[in-house]
Formats: C-alpha cells, sequence, structure tokens
C-alpha cells in the first residue's frame, strides 16, 4: 500500500529529514564509543550570494523548531531497521536503533538573529554538544537556514532598488513545492517585501495576503468590461483589473469605464495590473490615461518575471509603477539557486577532558579552508550604528589587549581595530537542549533586516562589485590557524 505523497509527508517526527550519511556518521561514533565526547560545528557561507555585498540571516525559527521537535519514532526506527547493506545485512545494529529511540537534543546552540546582516566566513549558527548530536543535525540545519537566507537576501535586494514602492510575492505557483513556497513567502516577508499571495503564508506567519485575478477571469466573461464590472461587483473596495488579456491599453480603457461606475457608486478602483509587453512604455501610457479620466489614485501594478536588475532598468525608463509583483524569480533566487553554506567541525573535546582539540579542515582553496575554534563574532560599529569591521575570534581563548583583523583569505590585509563599540552577534538559543531565547516575531526580524540593510555603506550595497566589508580573523587565531594548516598539510619533495 502507497502512502499518501502529500497528507501524510509531515509527520509528527522529521528526524529523517537528513542524509543517510548523518546517521551511518553517527552509527560509527557510537560503535567506536565517540558518540558524547563535546564537539563544536560551525555553519556558515563563503561569499555573499547573487554576486552582492552582504546576506540576509533567516531560516533561524525553522531551525528551532525542529530542534525542539528531534526525536525518532517508532516508525522512523522500523524504517532504519529495515534498511540493508550490500551484502543484505541490516545496516543498523538493533542496539543503535535503541540508542536513537532515548535520543533527545542536549546541544548548546549559538545563532545569529534572523534579519541580521552577514558576510561571508562569518558562523551563522554555532553547535556545540555531544559529538554524535551536533553531526546529526548538519543536513537539517543547512537546508533550513540555506534557502531562507537566500530568498531574505534576494527580498532585501529587491526592496533596495524598489525604494518605497510596494512589493508584493506572487511566487507560490512557481516555488520548488509546497515546502519551497511557504519558506519562500515568509524568507521574502522578512527580507522586504510587503505581502504574498501565499495564503497559507498569511496564516502561519501574518503575511499580509495580496491578490487580484487571472486572465481566465476575463476570458470566462467574453469581454473585459463584463469581466471587470462583475469583480467589481464582488470585491466593491479591493479591485485590481489584469488589463492586458487582449490589448492593454485598451484594457485600461475598459477598466476606467468600470472605474466610473464603482465612483458613481461610492468605490474606487484600487489598481491595474500589467503582466507582459513593454512595462515602461505600457505603464506610462497608462498612467496618463488613468490622470486625465482623474483616477490619479488608481495604483499600477506590474509582474512578469521581475528581479532587481529588471526594476533598475524599468525605472531607469521612466516606468510608471507602483506595485512591483515579483514571482519566480525570487521564490527560487533564479540567478543563484542555492546559498552553498556549509556545517564544519571545529573543536573536538581531548578524551581526557584536559581542553580541545582544534580541527581544520584544508583545501587547495583557501576560502575552502575551515576556520579552527569556539568562534564568536564580534561587529565594530562606529558612533551612528553602523558596521565598520567584523571579527572572528575563539571564545575558549583569552583576547590580547590590541586587537588585529586579518583576512582569512589574504594575510596581506590587515586591520587593527579602534572602535570600542561593538555587538556580539552569536546569541544563546538552547543550552543543554532547552530553548533560552525568546524568538521575536517575523515583524520584527523584517524590521531588523531594513535597518540592517540601510546601515550598510552604499559601496557594499550596490550591485556592481560591491566594495568587501571587512571581516577579519583576530590575529593570534589566524596565527594558529596558519600553525594548525602547516601542521596537516603534507610535505611533499618538489
Amino acid at each position: 500500500m502507497n502512502p499518501a505523497p502529500l497528507s501524510g509527508l509531515y509527520a509528527p517526527s522529521l528526524s529523517l529529514l537528513t542524509d543517510l550519511y548523518q546517521l551511518t556518521m553517527a552509527y560509527g561514533y557510537w560503535q567506536q564509543g565517540m558518540q558524547d565526547r563535546e564537539a563544536v560545528f560551525h555553519l556558515y557561507f563563503r561569499k555573499p550570494p547573487f554576486g552582492g555585498g552582504y546576506a540576509v540571516a533567516a531560516g533561524l525559527a525553522y531551525a528551532v523548531d525542529w530542534l525542539k521537535e528531534l526525536h525518532f519514532s517508532a516508525d522512523d526506527l522500523a524504517y532504519l531497521g529495515s534498511l540493508r547493506g550490500s551484502k543484505g545485512t541490516a545496516l543498523f545494529d538493533p542496539k543503535f536503533l535503541d540508542y536513537l529511540r532515548d535520543l533527545r537534543f542536549t546541544c548548546d546552540v549559538d545563532a545569529v538573529a534572523e534579519g541580521t546582516v552577514v558576510f561571508g566566513n562569518e558562523p551563522l549558527v554555532r553547535v556545540q554538544g555531544p559529538l554524535l548530536q551536533a553531526q546529526l543535525v548538519e543536513t537539517a540545519l543547512l537546508t533550513l537556514v540555506n534557502f531562507q537566507t537566500l530568498i531574505a537576501t534576494k527580498a532585501a535586494r529587491i526592496r533596495e532598488v524598489a525604494g518605497s514602492d510596494q512589493i508584493l510575492e506572487f511566487g507560490l505557483r512557481r516555488a520548488q513545492g509546497f515546502d519551497g513556497g511557504l519558506s519562500a513567502s515568509r524568507a521574502a516577508y522578512l527580507g522586504g517585501a510587503d505581502g504574498t499571495s501565499n495564503v497559507l503564508a498569511g496564516q502561519r506567519f501574518g503575511i499580509p495576503v495580496r491578490g487580484t485575478h487571472a486572465h481566465s477571469w476575463v476570458m470566462a466573461f467574453g469581454d473585459e468590461e463584463t469581466a471587470f464590472a462583475a469583480y467589481a461587483q464582488a470585491f466593491p473596495d479591493d479591485s485590481v483589473f489584469l488589463v492586458d488579456t487582449y490589448d492593454t491599453l485598451e484594457g485600461v480603457r475598459h477598466a476606467i469605464n468600470v472605474a466610473r461606475q464603482m465612483r458613481a457608486q461610492g468605490h474606487e478602483l484600487g489598481g491595474i495590473r500589467l503582466d507582459s509587453g513593454d512595462l515602461a512604455y505600457l505603464s506610462r501610457e497608462a498612467r496618463a490615461l488613468l490622470d486625465e479620466a482623474g483616477f490619479t489614485n488608481t495604483r499600477i501594478v506590474a509582474s512578469n518575471d521581475l528581479e532587481e536588475n529588471l526594476i533598475i532598468s524599468l525605472k531607469q525608463q521612466g516606468a510608471r509603477i507602483d506595485t512591483w509583483g515579483v514571482g519566480t524569480q525570487l521564490v527560487t533566487a533564479y540567478n543563484q539557486p542555492a546559498l552553498g553554506g556549509v556545517y564544519k567541525l571545529a573543536a573536538l573535546r581531548k578524551p581526557d577532558n584536559s581542553g580541545w582539540d582544534y580541527t581544520v579542515k584544508l583545501s587547495e582553496q583557501i576560502v575552502k579552508t575551515s576556520i579552527p575554534g569556539i568562534l564568536q563574532v564580534r561587529r565594530y560599529e562606529n558612533e551612528k550604528g553602523q558596521p565598520r569591521a567584523d571579527m572572528l575570534y575563539n571564545i575558549a581563548e583569552p583576547l590580547p589587549e590590541s586587537l588585529t583583523i586579518v583576512d582569512p583569505t589574504d594575510l596581506t590585509r590587515r586591520r587593527p581595530i579602534r572602535s570600542t563599540t561593538f555587538r556580539e552577534l552569536l546569541e544563546p538559543i538552547f543550552r543543554q537542549g532547552e530553548l533560552v531565547h525568546q524568538l521575536p516575531t517575523l515583524a520584527e526580524s523584517r524590521a531588523r533586516a531594513l535597518q540592517e540593510v540601510q546601515s550598510l555603506d552604499p559601496s557594499i550595497r550596490r550591485f556592481l562589485n560591491p566594495h568587501v566589508y571587512p571581516v577579519g580573523l583576530e590575529a593570534t587565531l589566524h596565527d594558529y590557524r596558519t600553525q594548525l594548516i602547516l601542521e596537516k598539510r603534507p610535505q611533499r619533495p618538489a
């Protein structure tokens, strides 16, 4: 019997939302008696998406919810018990499945608040606790934080170019499945969108929902004026007419005719929507027609594969658009569909508990070499609260009195720290598996995102060749990392 493909998907336990290798590693740690050895992992990305100068952190609320509910149900364990290796034998020892049955999340988690502006190599999440648990949560944390951070950043870029214009997210029908659509609507609102067409997102997250009608509405009535009049009868104070079913400017004239009838009955047409054609030209012509007819407050909504670069172009062409309906390009992050965040082991408690062994992952590319230690991100700000530089440092080691940051990819780029005003970005979220932080509302996180993006220097916010915001390792951490790399890298004779 096949399970229901949708209604049974989001089961009470989502612990199997992981890659198999997380479970095989967990089994290996358990088998070697390493499951409780204390470990530290960091989740971060290497460079901001879309060729931009920053990202907007998002997805933490989802991650917190997943971690709170982490447990293996009887169905989960039965499935894992059914898995077989290449010789046909059980993949996992039944005693390991018994261990998983009793497993509860007991790690410490520190994270950057949603809506915070972040940069490459900075930990967005730090997980510290038993090695098996800290390893097991990798995949879920990555998928939850990576995607929403990507979409929130895309939305922030669209907000940057739209200015005070309204932005509506219309992407559910083109999203990557139901969950992709729901997550994208949330992240888009956090990043700066004003509303969504996604009704479930409206219900679950309190996002304002907005919508018009489709071309099929007009086609169902045979002619535009009849269709518009019928829609106005249903929504006399909330009508936006889609005017490009047959001929856009004729559609605008038909909308004006119905708007006059609405006004005679004490109602006003909210707007018209353009969904095809030369949006710059058509919006200017539509604005002229509406203004000439006395409908100066009727908004012009535009859609049709809009994104930040096209919006810039339309504004440069003098488009008269008040509301931007963004869909496919936003919810799929069309020009960069993945953030590329990673989750790396950075420290292991010594077997005798006498201290830490710091770990580093090497690469032929310095940008892919990880950063050892138990990291915190300190953001230095000027007297106006504007970010000036970020320092990564190891909280398990003392800081020197004189601070210098070093670019992790170029040791010649160094910057002494003079500012005394700073804030620590990673905040306590869980302590020994118990939630200790009151998460802000989505509206509060959205307000944070809008404020933080605007606090950045315009050179960092620009789209073409943005200025690289200074993010560096505290100098003693950089020196230790270099020493560790030299120790770990094989010395091959010439």
